[in-house]
C-alpha cells in the first residue's frame, strides 16, 4: 500500500488459517542475475469473484478464476512466512477490514511480470502477467457515474470492498480518482505495449480499459488542464491525480509505454503531455536551497517530500523520450544532479522529509523509485553520472543502509518491508516490498555494470551530508520552548514535536559544529503575509537576514508554511550561530545543515566515495587508491584518471566525484 500499513495486529492462529503458510525458504548458491520471483510467487493466489454489476474482465466466463497476490506476508521464527490481508480479520467471514488483495499491488506486480517476461523471454511470467492484468482490469468500474475508475479492495472469496474499513479516500474507492486507478493505468499501458504482437485480441481489451481510465481522468482532472491553485503563494497545477505529481507519475509511466507503441491514439497522447507538464510544474527549490530541485509530491504542501511513489524522475524522462519534447525531462536531470547526491550524503531515500528529515523509515518503495528515476534519467538523457548515483541507491538492498545487512535475498526473492530509524530490520516480506525490491533487481539485471557495482556494496555506509540540528537544544536562549499537542501541521511536521519561540529582541545560540564549511537553512514558520525578521551571525560574523513569511494559503490546510530558507553566507562550522528576532515573534523548528563538500563513504568489495558540491569547487584529498570519475554540473563525465594515496581531486562546483576504491 501507501506507504506499507498495517492498522491491526493480526493472531498467528487467525493468519495461518486463512492466509496459508509459506514453504521454507531454501538458500541457494548465489544466482549470476539478481531477479528470484520465488516470494512473489508464492503471494499469489486464486481468485474467484463475485458477480457484481460493472465488473468483468477478458474471458471471464470461460476463465472464471483471477490470480492476485495477497497483501502481507507475516515473518515466522522458522523462517516461513504467512500470508494476510489488510485490516481486521473476521473469522466468522474470512473478510479483512480492507480486504485480502489491492488493486495497487496487483497492478504492480503485473508490471514486475511483464518487465521479466520481455527481459528474460519466461513463458511463466508472460502467463501471470497476463493473469494479473485480467485482475486488475477485474477491479476498474466499467459502467455508471463511476466507470473508468479502480475499486482497491477484494476479499479472498471475490466479494469487492469498495468501503474499506479504516477509511481510505476516495469513499468507495471507485468514487474519484486515485492512487490505484493511476497505478492500474500504469499496468495497462505496460501490458498493452508487451501483448500488442503476441496476442492482439487480448491487447486490444486493454487498450479499450486505458480508453476507459484516460476517459474518467479527462473528466475528473484533466477538464481542469492549464488551471492552477495556489499553496501558501505558489502557483501549483489543478489537473493531477489526487492533487499528487507521486500519483500521476504512476499513470504517465503506463501512458509512456502505450503512447510509445500506439501514437495514433490523440487522447493518451494528449494526457500524456498534460500530466508530465504538470509534474514538471512541481520542480521545487535550487542546488542550494530546499528541497535541491526535487520534485515535490503534492500541491496542498510546499514541506513535503517523501521517497515512496517519487518515481516523478522517470515518468518526465519517459514522456519526454516518447513525445520528443527534452525539455520535459530537464527537472528530472537537475533532480537527479542536485537532490539524490544530497540524498545519497545524507540518510538516504528517507519515507519523508517535512521538510526536515522526520520520518527516517526505509522502505523498498522509496529506494526502488530513486532507482528508477535515476536510470531513466540515464538511459534516456545521456547524464552517464544518474547510473552510477542508480547504483548507490540500490546497494540499500545488499546492505549499504544503517543496519549494515542485506534488505533483499537474491536466493529466496525476499524483500523485507523496511527500515527503522533505529537500524531494526522489519523482517516481514509483503506484496509492496517485493514489487519493489524486484523492479529495482530488473532493472539492475538489465544493466549489468550497475549490477556489479551495486552488489559489491554492503555494511553501513559513512556519512558527512545534510544533517538537522534541533532549534529547541539551544545552548543559550532568552526564547522559550514551544511543544504542540501534535507535531504535524496539516501539511508538515515540527521536528522532534517541538520548536523554539523568540520574541522582539529575543536570541538563541546553536552549536553548529560540523568542522567544515556548512550551507545554514534555518527551517522556521513562515505565516501568511508574515512581517518577522531575524539577524543571524556566526560569532561576529553576520551571515544573513531572513524574512518569514509566505504568500496567500489557497488549497493547503493551514495558512502559513512550515520551510527552511538559506542564509546567504556559508559558515566556517567552528563557531555557533546566533539568531536574534529584530522584528516579530518567530518560531524556529531546526537548522538544516550540508557541508559544501558532502561526502558519503559506501564500503563493501569495492569502497566507493561519493563527493559531492553543494557550493563552489571543492577539494578532497585521498585515503587510499582509487578510480576517480569526475562529472561537471550538467551531469557529463569530465575526467578519468587513477589515483594514488595522499592525492587531491578537485571536484568541479556543483559537481560530483565517484572514487572506486582499486
Amino acid at each position: 500500500m501507501t506507504p506499507p500499513r498495517r492498522l491491526a495486529a493480526l493472531l498467528m492462529l487467525l493468519a495461518l488459517t486463512m492466509g496459508g503458510l509459506v514453504a521454507p525458504q531454501t538458500a541457494t548458491a548465489a544466482p549470476r542475475t539478481l531477479t528470484n520471483l520465488a516470494h512473489l510467487d508464492f503471494l499469489l493466489d486464486e481468485v474467484r469473484p463475485v458477480a457484481v454489476t460493472g465488473h468483468d474482465t477478458y474471458r471471464l466466463e470461460n476463465q472464471p478464476v483471477l490470480l492476485m497476490p495477497w497483501t502481507y506476508a507475516d515473518a515466522r521464527d522458522n523462517g516461513q512466512f504467512a500470508r494476510v490481508g489488510g485490516g481486521t480479520l473476521d473469522p466468522a467471514t474470512g473478510h479483512y477490514g480492507q480486504g485480502a488483495f489491492n488493486a495497487d499491488d496487483i497492478a504492480r506486480a503485473a508490471v514486475v511480470y511483464l518487465r521479466h517476461w520481455r527481459q528474460t523471454g519466461s513463458a511463466d511470467s508472460r502467463t501471470k502477467a497476463y493473469e494479473l492484468l485480467r485482475s486488475v482490469a477485474y477491479l476498474q468500474t466499467r459502467t455508471g457515474v463511476n466507470r473508468g475508475r479502480t475499486v482497491l479492495w477484494i476479499q479472498s472469496d471475490g466479494t469487492l470492498n469498495p468501503s474499506a474499513e479504516p477509511v481510505e479516500l476516495p469513499d468507495p474507492s471507485d468514487s474519484g480518482p486515485s492512487y490505484w486507478q493511476a497505478r492500474s493505468l500504469w499496468a495497462f499501458g505496460e501490458g498493452y505495449a508487451a501483448f500488442r504482437r503476441s496476442d492482439p485480441a487480448f491487447a486490444a481489451f486493454l487498450q479499450r480499459r486505458i480508453q476507459l481510465s484516460v476517459g474518467a481522468l479527462d473528466r475528473d482532472v484533466l477538464s481542469s488542464y492549464k488551471k492552477f491553485d495556489v499553496a501558501d503563494g505558489r502557483r501549483v497545477p489543478a489537473w493531477l491525480i489526487v492533487d499528487g505529481a507521486d500519483a500521476t507519475s504512476e499513470a504517465v509511466l503506463g501512458l509512456a509505454a502505450y503512447v510509445r507503441v500506439a501514437p495514433g491514439d490523440n487522447r493518451a497522447r494528449r494526457a500524456l503531455a498534460r500530466f508530465a507538464e504538470g509534474i514538471a510544474d512541481l520542480a521545487s527549490g535550487t542546488r542550494q536551497q530546499w528541497p535541491y530541485k526535487a520534485i515535490l509530491p503534492w500541491t496542498q504542501s510546499r514541506s513535503l517530500w517523501h521517497a515512496w511513489a517519487s518515481q516523478t524522475g522517470a515518468a518526465l524522462a519517459r514522456a519526454a523520450a516518447t513525445l520528443d519534447r527534452r525539455t520535459l525531462a530537464q527537472p528530472a536531470v537537475a533532480e537527479a544532479l542536485s537532490f539524490d547526491p544530497t540524498l545519497l550524503t545524507g540518510d538516504g531515500a528517507d519515507n519523508g522529509w517535512l521538510p526536515t528529515p522526520v520520518e527516517t523509515v526505509q522502505i523498498a518503495y522509496g529506494v526502488d523509485s530513486r532507482v528508477q528515476s535515476l536510470l531513466a534519467v540515464a538511459d534516456t538523457t545521456r547524464t552517464p553520472v544518474a547510473g552510477t548515483l542508480a547504483a548507490l541507491h540500490a546497494s540499500w538492498f545488499f546492505g549499504a543502509n544503517r543496519a549494515g545487512e542485506a534488505m533483499y535475498s537474491p536466493s529466496t526473492g525476499v524483500t523485507f518491508d523496511g527500515l527503522e530509524a533505529d537500524g531494526r530490520i522489519n523482517r516481514n516480506s509483503g506484496a509492496e516490498s517485493t514489487i519493489h525490491g524486484l523492479l529495482t533487481m530488473l532493472a539492475l539485471d538489465a544493466h549489468p555494470r550497475l549490477r556489479s557495482l551495486a552488489r559489491s556494496l554492503h555494511g553501513a555506509p559513512v556519512r558527512d551530508g545534510l544533517r538537522t540540528v534541533e532549534a529547541e537544544d539551544a545552548t543559550a536562549t532568552t526564547g522559550s520552548v514551544q511543544t504542540p499537542e501534535s507535531a504535524w501541521t496539516g501539511e508538515s511536521s515540527w521536528s522532534g514535536g517541538s520548536y523554539l519561540r523568540l520574541a522582539t529582541g529575543q536570541q538563541a545560540t546553536i552549536e553548529v559544529d560540523t568542522g567544515r564549511r556548512t550551507v545554514v537553512e534555518p527551517v522556521t514558520w513562515l505565516p501568511e503575509h508574515g512581517t518577522a525578521r531575524t539577524r543571524w551571525v556566526e560569532g561576529d560574523r553576520p551571515i544573513g537576514r531572513l524574512r518569514h513569511r509566505v504568500g496567500e494559503q489557497g488549497i493547503t490546510a493551514v495558512p502559513g508554511a512550515l520551510l527552511p530558507q538559506r542564509l546567504r553566507g556559508a559558515v566556517s562550522g567552528k563557531a555557533p550561530v546566533t539568531v536574534t528576532a529584530t522584528r516579530g515573534a518567530v518560531d524556529i523548528d531546526a537548522l538544516l545543515l550540508r557541508p559544501t563538500l558532502s561526502i558519503a563513504t559506501f564500503p563493501g568489495d569495492r569502497a566507493v566515495t561519493l563527493l559531492f558540491s553543494v557550493r563552489g569547487k571543492q577539494t578532497y584529498r585521498v585515503d587510499r587508491a582509487a578510480g576517480a570519475y569526475t562529472y561537471d554540473a550538467h551531469g557529463r563525465l569530465v575526467g578519468v584518471r587513477t589515483v594514488s594515496t595522499g592525492t587531491t581531486v578537485r571536484v568541479p562546483a556543483n559537481g560530483v566525484v565517484v572514487l572506486i576504491a582499486r
